[in-house]
């Protein structure tokens, strides 16, 4: 019993003491060990895993590196152009020191080819990512994993390039998402003096992040520097771009190259298993290499979005009419080199791409002027350097490509562009006259101003709300219709010319004399919305500008009428079409989703891109107008409100908008962000993809909402019934499906769960963008019959308890 007893110590002491070399050794293999097929190491902290995995439906076997919480996000892959043809792939460390991957046969399929031959060599995964194999007797490596990168940029990971040797480390897509193989798409640094990085595809260009000026990249929006900082790097003989994380705001975030041409940084916040996308590039057409072609920019505020540069011309007006940019401009007037040219100032911009280019880091900008002058072929020129104020010169040679306009509030350069004396002389009496006549309005404002001032001052008793508009009258950056023109435009607003009534009152077609039609839409004495709301509509739309924005033409306050004058949009608004079944096969699915599309962006403008914070408040499939190419234009800004960058949340005791498409936290407590924007986006989305609308909606088996519908097909796998009948021969499958899950992502219940518009158009845009699974939507709860009527009004409450419609 005693020897039994003894035999059983020692068997557990024995196992104990393997147990633990086990685990100090997790991260670690040295000569006499090897990983087989179904064995991984795992980094110190558990944050990476190494081991062999497959793709997809694909057999093949790969060695890779993935994070341990979320395995389907490989990070590094050693083999990727010779997979393992079986399970029997074995890594090990060779007797030469190198690290190799061995098939079932034992012949080498990967080896990291060192030269220098360790004598102790042992092979580590590090918390970082890295794996490096080094000599057990230095802190040397001899070789790394960060040395070759993948498709996947790590934090601390560079991608660089050598001037003196050639060499470069860069970003390679997969071929596809079963094949890690080297695809077509790449990520890396220009080779130029001043680095920039680019997407290539194949071996042109499809984005560049603009140059780094010293401090950060000027064709990009910066990433906030609570996520990561960016470092671009020289040390005298190589340029490295790599970037740094903090680790207090998200568990990870890396930047990955995809095979369908784009590149994202993705980001897993603390406790999640879902990877969202933060940014994807390119994500709008000014993003687009080379969009406006040769001496065109391009402003996305504007439509169309590209134009020339000031003293050029389109080189086909033709393929400039038809939106065909690629051609580009040619000068209106050519140079005459030393007998007075002269530049061109242009602020705001993203500097042109260098293809023919001289830097001069000592000169200053004065001297890089004159030097240009001197120089018949030089184009233009600019500060390169933001560091050093006005010391550092860059001059461009032959056409200027891919310029930009970036947002105002955004950092960005000033060029000088070259142009003939006639050509400036043309320019500054353009801006003379604009200058004059600014001087004659502003004149004529301040007479107007003094006469309402005199005038308010005899009849101030007649109420505070009537003074009050008057008063901001003068300061509406509007034209201002008399009501005799407007009258006339809508033959006396008769019956005959009535578009249709809103919970503002009724709209008009009109026309003006000069034949343009326009949409008239005047107060009702009886509307539930006020002067408030039309004085708010006016003074904010005014300020905005975007394709996906109705465009305001002006408004009067005459007496006691109000009127706004719109564009007129010939095919009415959105739920025209998708709510009528006579109307909705001519929507087709390519129609429908670049309807989507378009919300989207017009949302993203309000509430990140224009310069003010915008939210909507009543989003719906009635305020989505649509003009005569089908493209929709969001509309009726009375109850919208501006918010300051900081405030997440604001409250209110007046809920307004329509039920069905507010979110929950609105309506029950008053709270309102751009996630309500976002809910209320969602709600529209799955009414389009659907052709029902979510509050009066119905079903034989249940009593749920669309939303409760679309959420119940969704976890049955069902969710491709959801499409509208209409669809069934255009429809994208695929793409249905992945707009179906951002929708549900939109009416999640809560709103930190909610994505941000700019994260729901790069989930829309990008098919190989990773989404998260949604959450539960709001108000999934039966109702007690499906016989709602559903009011199309505006609803004015103020609601402490709700029954789940």
């Amino acid at each position: 019993m005693e020897i039994l007893s003894s035999f059983n110590f020692f068997f557990s002491l024995i196992y104990a003491l393997i147990f633990l070399r086990l685990v100090i050794a997790a991260d670690t293999i040295t000569r006499e060990q090897s990983l087989s097929d179904t064995e991984t190491l795992v980094s110190a902290n558990e944050n990476f895993e190494l081991g062999f995995f497959s793709s997809g439906n694909s057999k093949n076997r790969y060695l890779g590196i993935w994070y341990k919480k979320t395995p389907d996000q490989v990070v590094w892959v050693a083999n990727r152009d010779n997979p393992v043809a079986d399970s029997y792939g074995e890594l090990k460390i060779s007797n030469n020191g190198n690290l190799i991957v061995l098939s079932q046969s034992r012949s080498t399929i990967w080896s990291s080819n060192i030269s220098s031959v360790p004598k102790n060599p042992a092979l580590q995964l590090l918390d970082s990512g890295n794996l490096v194999l080094r000599d057990n007797s230095s802190t040397i490596y001899l070789w790394q994993s960060f040395d070759f990168p993948s498709d996947t940029l790590l934090p601390d990971m560079k991608i660089s390039w050598n001037m003196e040797s050639g060499q470069e480390r860069y970003l390679t897509s997969w071929k596809a998402p079963d094949d890690p193989s080297r695809g077509n798409s790449s990520y890396k640094i220009d080779k130029k003096e001043l680095p920039q990085l680019v997407l290539l595809v194949g071996s042109a260009k499809k984005f560049r992040t603009g140059q780094w000026d010293g401090v950060r990249f000027t064709g990009v929006y910066p990433v906030s520097n609570q996520v990561v900082v960016p470092l671009m790097e020289f040390d005298g003989h190589e340029w490295s771009y790599k970037f740094e994380q903090n680790n207090n705001e998200v568990f990870a975030t890396v930047i990955t190259v995809t095979q369908s041409g784009s590149v994202q940084r993705l980001v897993l916040n603390h406790g999640s298993s879902e990877w969202t996308v933060l940014y994807s590039v390119p994500n709008e057409p000014c993003n687009n290499y080379g969009n406006c072609g040769a001496n065109g920019i391009c402003r996305i505020s504007k439509y169309p979005i590209c134009e020339c540069l000031e003293g050029f011309v389109p080189k086909s007006s033709e393929e400039w009419k038809s939106l065909i940019w690629t051609g580009g401009c040619i000068r209106s007037t050519p140079l005459k080199c030393h007998i007075g040219d002269q530049f061109m100032h242009l602020a705001g911009v993203v500097l042109p791409d260098l293809l023919e280019f001289r830097l001069n880091k000592s000169m200053t900008l004065e001297q890089c002027k004159a030097e240009c002058l001197r120089n018949c072929a030089c184009t233009a020129y600019a500060n390169s350097d933001v560091r050093k104020g006005e010391t550092s010169c860059v001059m461009w040679f032959g056409d200027l490509i891919d310029m930009k306009e970036l947002p105002q509030e955004e950092k960005a350069h000033d060029i000088y562009i070259r142009l003939a004396a006639s050509e400036i002389e043309s320019v500054n009496k353009s801006k003379r006259k604009s200058g004059k006549i600014t001087i004659m309005v502003a004149a004529t404002i301040s007479g107007i101003c003094i006469l309402g001032f005199t005038f308010w001052c005899i009849i101030w008793k007649r109420g505070t709300k009537r003074r009050g508009l008057e008063s901001k009258k003068e300061d509406i950056d509007l034209p201002i219709f008399d009501l005799a023109t407007i009258s006339t435009a809508t033959n006396n607003f008769s019956n005959t010319s009535m578009l249709g009534e809103g919970g503002f009152g009724p709209v008009y077609k009109g026309s003006l004399s000069t034949g343009e039609e326009i949409a008239v839409k005047k107060l009702s004495k009886n509307s539930g919305q006020g002067l408030e709301e039309f004085k708010n509509e006016v003074l904010l739309i005014a300020k905005l500008q975007h394709r996906n924005l109705v465009g305001l033409l002006g408004c009067c306050i005459q007496g006691e009428e109000r009127v706004l004058i719109y564009e007129y949009m010939s095919n009415k608004s959105l739920d025209h079409f998708i709510f009528d079944h006579s109307k909705s096969a001519s929507l087709i699915w390519e129609k429908r989703f670049d309807i989507i599309m378009g919300i989207a962006r017009g949302l993203l403008y309000l509430h990140q891109d224009s310069k003010l914070q915008i939210i909507h408040r009543d989003l719906k499939a009635s305020n989505i107008l649509l003009d005569s190419n089908m493209n929709p234009k969001i509309s009726d800004f009375g109850l919208a409100r501006i918010v300051g960058q900081d405030e997440v949340i604001t409250r209110t005791k007046k809920v307004v908008g329509t039920y069905g498409y507010m979110s929950p936290e609105y309506v029950i407590d008053g709270k309102y962000s751009v996630k309500s924007d976002v809910f209320s986006f969602g709600v529209v989305l799955l009414e389009i993809i659907s052709g029902r609308r979510n509050r009066r909606f119905s079903h034989p088996d249940h009593h749920h909402n669309l939303l409760g519908h679309t959420w119940l097909l969704w976890n049955e796998e069902k969710a491709v019934e959801l499409v509208d009948p209409s669809l069934e021969d255009s429809c994208i499958e695929s793409q249905v499906l992945r707009c179906i899950q951002v929708g549900l992502l939109c009416v999640q219940k809560f709103p930190a769960d909610r994505p941000t518009m700019a994260s729901v158009v790069i989930m829309l845009a990008n098919d190989d963008a990773k989404l998260p699974w949604p959450k539960e939507p709001a108000f999934f709860i039966e109702r007690r019959s499906s016989t709602d009527v559903d009011s199309m009004s505006t609803n004015y409450t103020t609601i402490t308890t709700l029954e789940g419609r």
